[in-house]
């Protein structure tokens, strides 16, 4: 899934709240994947009660890709209210004679809503690989 931006990519921005743990793997390459569940639930006023109410919650699917993974995974728990930022794939297929479709976003960047509460960032940095000193055979 992850790779450079295309021509004609879909990219979205989406604001919602952590609905599933993160799940995270490696790839056979040594890569490491992450997933969650993103909800996001659309708001209307209503006039004639006077008020905001909830209409209808639409799932996706996060997929995040080596650094991105590492640090969603450390960072991010259910619940919590998100901003992401990717690249949008619509998959449908066809299980056990029922058809169904997933969206998915390709996240290329991860983030807390900071208009529901406050966050602390912590830069990782990473270890260099050991360089050979000068004049070493």
């Amino acid at each position: 899934m992850s790779g450079g931006t295309g021509m004609n990519e879909t990219v979205v921005t989406v604001v919602g709240n952590v609905a599933s743990a993160v799940e995270t793997r490696t790839t056979a390459a040594g890569h490491p994947v992450a997933r969650l569940r993103l909800a996001t639930t659309e708001r209307r006023y209503d006039g004639q009660r006077g008020g905001w109410t909830d209409a209808h919650t639409s799932f996706y699917t996060v997929w995040a890709f080596r650094t991105l993974a590492e640090n969603l995974a450390a960072s991010v728990t259910v619940g919590e209210p998100l901003i992401v930022q990717g690249r949008l794939r619509i998959r449908q297929g066809e299980r056990d004679g029922q058809r169904w479709t997933s969206a998915d976003i390709e996240a290329t960047a991860v983030g807390h809503d900071l208009t529901r509460g406050t966050s602390a960032f912590v830069r990782v940095s990473r270890a260099l690989p050991a360089q050979e000193p000068a004049g070493s055979p």
